[in-house]
């Protein structure tokens, strides 16, 4: 069965029809705030109550979210989170812990290297090199700003 390009537009935009924007955003902006308001919730705690350095804070409070990420993508609510929050589960650090854990459990029966070990990063992976690549060109326009300017 041969189908063309005309019909199979037709088909994807019958299967796929626009999301209700005037819902996405706010509740893209309200749950990504809410996640922000969380990680300087635990900013304050582990300064404040636990006694860490401002640093050292901000390191365990990335920790803390990537943890309780981990666990939600484990337990299967953090894709129904997703699924209503759109890009404010996706742009903070939850998101790239979901990405690498995601691939993880789904690949788990491949075994823990072929699987687990191979897959994990087959979503993050991207990032992280085009992270760190950006982080190397804005590294050598700092230096030379701060050396010529």
């Amino acid at each position: 069965m041969s189908v063309s390009k005309k019909e199979y537009a037709k088909m994807t935009e019958k299967a796929s029809p626009p999301s209700p924007s005037y819902l996405n955003y706010p509740k893209a902006f309200l749950i990504g705030g809410l996640i922000c308001c969380l990680g300087q919730g635990l900013t304050n705690f582990y300064k404040d109550v636990i006694g860490k350095e401002i640093i050292e804070a901000r390191a365990c409070t990335s920790i803390t979210l990537i943890g309780i990420t981990a666990v939600l993508t484990a337990l299967g609510w953090f894709s129904y989170i997703a699924k209503h929050a759109g890009a404010g589960t996706v742009v903070p650090i939850t998101g790239f812990a979901n990405a690498v854990v995601s691939p993880a459990i789904e690949f788990k029966s491949e075994g823990q290297i072929f699987g687990v070990g191979a897959k994990m990063f087959i979503i993050a992976g991207p990032v992280v090199v085009y992270g760190t690549f950006a982080a190397f060109i804005y590294g050598i326009i700092y230096w030379i700003a701060q050396r010529f300017f």
